[in-house]
């Protein structure tokens, strides 16, 4: 029995459960097996609960209790007799019956004093089957007789005895229509679970100190809410989440479906103005505006934030769970493992890159009937095509689905992919910054027979699998996109597919979970989404497309889903707006672009800024010159910004450091650059209330009017649009493509492949190729050295420069300051 209620527990299609067991079945053990939420019978222990608190509207009346009440009134003052009325009906009538004023008392049928009793009472009401030794005469002429055991439910009991003027009233057909009146609540519950609602958020309070302590001190000063709390205070199902410990939980995406017809909320986009290598506080301006929208203004808001790569988290730029007090917690979970996106993309592209070497092999040391055979083999007696084989076979225009038909031009047609060595683009991927990857020999092995060649591994977050992940819709989408995939060529030329390779069903099993959207929260106790990492100098730079709509649902109309793009805005923006918007169907209300005084400085001449080493005093004191010169960075951000149609708030990030004056100053320029508002943020040292203005410019500035527009037409030629790029957005003079790029580019246009949006592969320290080039440089030739092509993630990226796809460590990684104590468990040193 208990099975069968918890295999219905978790039926989608079941709202409600209403039990008709044998009374020996009863037990609170068969009770509390049903969830609260669909207990028609309310009598499971949380309903039980809420009645005798006194909570009539949230809970369900246990149907026979309220036929009961029907039945009776005008209470108050009267005696009221529970014979044989014990358990959770028992407990359920004695609170409804003293609520209405009655006087209770309760016996067994074998009590000394019942007969007493019924002679002195004014309501008497049988819990359970009057035995035949306890006579009807034993009861007062006059008084109310009621009979409510279990299987009036069933209508199994009898009716209509009579004492003199009392009637016996049962209550069996009253019973079965308060069931039904329960039935009806329970499906109204269920409908106003599934639409749009104001959060009843419990948001955590702050205590901010003065000096900040480290980010891993103030996150694990804040004791979280467990996640299936705030999931369901934001309007998630207990059915919607999948619960990775006590603070994390991937969403599942049949919530689009539920929630389909619910308007969409504002969607808020952060960039940022042209970095240093320290990085400029995008996340923590994200996560800071989030807290002050649904913490202080009280407005429902969502964050979608990217994964973090390990390879910075344990090279030099260290996390990405923003800072200070404005983080998402707990941040060593945040920044480490999560629930093992990462991993999974690592191990399905690995796959993928092992399929390829080792088809090569087999075509080379076998024959055409060896490889058939090998290929499709005879199983218990029976030879037959895999599906993915037969889809193949209707893309080669063969039309036969026995094995034993084919001809030998068929079977070699279906059996030889015929790759060249010389085109494979498919790399494997490590996440972890190792620059004696980026060029390899492979296949040294005696066993792999001679074939030998060049290769090289990937940063994990640069997969395609991973820029799927980010862009894809559902997971038949997501399917479709691996299948998609292009490896490298045959030696006539034609792109060879993942779907070729027959490896697309692998790879979708190894994905399944990571497509779903992880939900974790801020300092304050506001929701967060944490979804694919792509970088955003050698990828698109972006969070997903399904987390960013699953919370813009979730919002509702009234609400704001703020989203980050990476890096300055002339790189993660433009492919947001290019690329993202394209594959979404979005459009963001408002950017909120992210600058700081020290960044400023440096594009205004000030002296280069080096991860882990101290800042010169350029930086720490006031100097307004530096500022004025440097804001030219952030008047061409804001120029970018605007070439898209949508207005722009500048966020200024503050440190400490930092002058009122100089303050003032960009923020001023900012305005008068065309800005809709410039605010001066302290999130990091305040939390939410640090960002208050912040948000509420971002309210006033989503009312806007919003002339959304891309960049360049898709039907454009690739070189064409990589040259609006670069003139338009980096502000180069021209392009120059290598003859390797123009091979590319010509071999893709050939392909079918020109219609695709383009992912720049460039630095992200400088608008032009080259780093060391601040401020606004101008009047250079941008050079493209490569091209390639994300068939599946559905762009091309060219290479700028000597961009390199696997960064390296510095000589001081951010790893000597990491340990583990082995006693709490505790992460140190991160951060």
């Amino acid at each position: 029995v208990i099975s069968e209620i918890l295999r219905l527990n978790e039926d989608p299609n079941v709202q409600g459960l209403a039990l008709d067991l044998p009374e020996s079945l009863y037990s609170s053990k068969v009770l509390n097996a049903v969830k609260p939420e669909k207990d028609v019978d309310g009598l499971s222990s949380v309903n039980l609960g809420d009645l005798l608190r006194g909570d009539v509207c949230d809970c369900l009346v246990p149907p026979t209790v309220s036929a009961v009440m029907e039945l009776l009134e005008n209470l108050g003052g009267k005696t009221v007799l529970l014979v044989g009325a014990s358990g959770a009906v028992g407990a359920a009538l004695q609170s409804m019956l003293q609520r209405e004023g009655a006087a209770i008392i309760s016996c067994p049928w074998k009590a000394p004093q019942l007969q007493n009793e019924l002679r002195h009472v004014d309501v008497v009401i049988f819990g359970s089957m009057k035995p035949d030794d306890v006579p009807l005469s034993w009861i007062k002429p006059g008084t109310a007789i009621i009979s409510c055991s279990r299987d009036l439910l069933s209508e199994k009991c009898n009716y209509g005895q009579q004492n003199n003027s009392a009637a016996e009233n049962a209550v069996g057909s009253l019973a079965i229509a308060m069931r039904m009146q329960n039935m009806v609540k329970t499906m109204e519950r269920w409908i106003q679970s599934r639409q749009c609602r104001k959060w009843n958020l419990h948001c955590l309070k702050l205590q901010p100190l003065s000096p900040v302590p480290s980010d891993i001190e103030i996150s694990r000063a804040q004791s979280p809410k467990a996640v299936d709390v705030l999931a369901k205070e934001i309007g998630l199902l207990t059915d919607e989440i999948e619960i990775y410990g006590q603070t994390k939980a991937k969403v599942r995406l049949s919530l689009l479906e539920r929630l389909k017809d619910q308007p969409d909320g504002k969607y808020v986009l952060v960039a940022g103005i042209t970095p240093t290598p320290l990085g400029e506080g995008k996340s923590t301006v994200t996560v800071g505006l989030v807290q002050a929208l649904t913490a202080h203004l009280k407005i429902n808001s969502f964050a979608c934030l990217r994964q973090p790569s390990q390879g910075p988290t344990f090279g030099v730029k260290g996390g990405a769970a923003g800072g200070g007090y404005a983080q998402v917690i707990p941040m060593e979970e945040f920044n480490l493992h999560l629930t093992g996106d990462i991993h999974a993309i690592t191990a399905a592209n690995n796959l993928l890159a092992a399929a390829v070497d080792a088809r090569i092999l087999h075509e080379n040391t076998q024959s055409d009937k060896s490889l058939y055979n090998r290929l499709v083999p005879v199983v218990n007696g029976v030879r037959g095509f895999s599906p993915i084989q037969l889809a193949r076979l209707r893309k080669l225009g063969i039309n036969k689905t026995d094995p034993e038909t084919l001809t030998e031009e068929e079977i070699s047609k279906f059996a030889r992919l015929d790759i060249d060595p010389s085109t494979i683009t498919w790399q494997r991927v490590v996440d972890t910054n190792d620059r004696f990857l980026r060029r390899i020999t492979i296949g040294q092995a005696n066993t792999e027979k001679g074939f030998v060649r060049q290769a090289q591994f990937d940063i994990a977050v640069a997969s395609e699998i991973m820029a799927i992940l980010a862009l894809t819709s559902s997971l038949q989408d997501m399917k479709e996109r691996l299948g998609k995939m292009v490896v490298a060529n045959d030696k006539k030329g034609e792109p060879v597919t993942a779907e070729d390779l027959g490896v697309t069903g692998a790879l979708s099993v190894l994905m399944k979970d990571a497509i779903k959207p992880t939900l974790m929260q801020t300092l304050e106790g506001t929701p967060v989404f944490v979804h694919a990492g792509p970088f955003a100098n050698i990828a698109h730079g972006n969070s997903s497309v399904l987390a960013d709509k699953i919370a813009l649902k979730l919002v509702g109309e009234k609400g704001f889903v703020v989203t980050e793009a990476g890096f300055g805005a002339d790189i993660g923006m433009e492919k947001f707006f290019n690329i993202k918007c394209r594959a979404s169907g979005l459009f963001p209300s408002v950017v909120v672009l992210v600058a700081t005084v020290r960044a400023l400085k440096m594009h205004g001449g000030g002296p280069n800024v080096t991860a882990g080493a101290p800042l010169k005093k350029e930086y720490t004191e006031e100097n307004l010159q530096l500022v004025a010169d440097g804001c030219c960075n952030l008047q061409k951000q804001i120029q970018i910004t605007q070439l898209f149609g949508v207005p722009v708030v500048v966020a200024l990030n503050i440190f400490k450091t930092d002058s009122p004056a100089e303050v003032d100053l960009v923020c001023k320029i900012a305005k008068q650059s065309g800005a809709f508002d410039a605010v001066p943020c302290n999130h990091w040292s305040a939390g939410g209330r640090g960002a208050v203005k912040l948000a509420q410019a971002v309210e006033k500035a989503a009312n806007q009017k919003n002339s959304f527009k891309y960049l360049y037409s898709l039907e454009l030629p690739i070189v064409e649009k990589i040259r609006i790029i670069a003139q338009k957005v980096y502000g180069a003079q021209d392009i120059e493509l290598s003859p390797v790029a123009q091979s590319q580019v010509d071999r893709y246009t050939r392909q079918g492949f020109g219609n695709l949006p383009i992912c720049m592969a460039k630095t992200h320290l400088s608008l032009s190729h080259q780093p060391e080039r601040k401020g606004v440089p101008t009047g250079f030739i941008l050079p493209i050295s490569d091209v390639r092509a994300s068939i599946g993630a559905g762009f091309i990226y060219p290479l700028v420069g000597t961009m390199s796809t696997m960064p390296g460590l510095p000589t001081r990684p951010c790893f000597y300051d990491i340990d583990l104590d082995p006693i709490t468990e505790q992460v140190k040193g991160l951060f």
